[in-house]
């Protein structure tokens, strides 16, 4: 039976980022995807006008749809919004035996919070805690963490803190476009093998580009998606940060938003999965 990997996430109207970014990676990376909404969002590039949840039981009804009804192996899960919101994902994934990747969306590309802060303990007790992935990126290391994370060294000793304190996760790949000044981009993946941890870097050189609304709704997705196609953990890392800058790569010729100081989302070319 066709596999299908679920996204949990906040609407995005734009396109940028959110469950619509998560959609459009998947598909075009090749897997089946499913979607379910957890907050409606009225935001451009100027920045996030309004945030809407939804009620914790209407989101656990359509996650509970598509679980008896698809063979669901991947879940990534974006934007929560509340406290009460993540505690309806989790009581859904109390049976679910597959990979969970948690992207935990703290912060909008322009600086707004897109979580109450009375749901940052839920985000940590009832979705990390159960996650096999998490891909927080530097500002949303530090907020979950409590470690300021400024560069590669400090962010990797946060991810270290996570593993060491969930058990259950397997895997935190760190986005590392916040380390300023560089001309180049580091992303890193941690894991679990054989009760070792390992560690390797994706270094990629820098794109100047004014479209990079949602890259990390879009890194997290596409992990999801090839973790689903290979099984592996390494694999996915790699294929995904490719995938991230041949898509930066495409998008910065172009003008995606009339904003000249708006950041826009991704285009993404056809990708080869043989």
């Amino acid at each position: 039976m066709q596999a299908t990997v679920l996204t949990i996430a906040g609407s995005d109207p734009t396109g940028g980022a959110g469950l619509q970014a998560d959609l459009k990676t998947m598909a075009v990376i090749g897997v089946y995807a499913a979607a379910v909404v957890t907050c409606v969002t009225v935001q451009n590039s100027r920045g996030v006008k309004r945030v809407e949840p939804l009620s914790p039981e209407l989101v656990e009804e359509q996650i509970r749809a598509v679980l008896e009804d698809h063979r669901v192996t991947h879940i990534k899960i974006g934007m929560v919004g509340t406290a009460p919101i993540a505690q309806a994902i989790s009581s859904c994934l109390a049976d679910f035996s597959g990979e969970i990747i948690v992207d935990p969306v703290l912060l909008s590309t322009t600086g707004q919070e897109l979580l109450q802060p009375s749901a940052l303990a839920a985000i940590k007790t009832d979705l990390i805690a159960r996650a096999t992935v998490v891909t927080p990126n530097l500002p949303e290391l530090t907020i979950i963490t409590g470690r300021k994370t400024v560069d590669h060294e400090s962010a990797l000793q946060a991810a270290d803190d996570l593993l060491e304190e969930f058990g259950n996760l397997r895997v935190a790949v760190i986005k590392g476009g916040h380390v300023g000044g560089a001309h180049e981009v580091t992303d890193f993946i941690l894991y679990r093998s054989k009760k070792a941890i390992k560690l390797l870097a994706s270094t990629r050189p820098f794109i100047n580009s004014r479209n990079t609304h949602g890259t990390g709704c879009v890194l997290a997705s596409a992990y999801a998606a090839f973790h689903c196609l290979t099984g592996d953990d390494e694999q996915a890392f790699l294929r995904s940060t490719n995938f991230i800058q041949q898509a930066l790569k495409r998008s910065s010729r172009l003008k995606i938003v009339r904003n000249p100081e708006g950041r826009g989302g991704l285009l993404y070319g056809p990708v080869n999965n043989d």
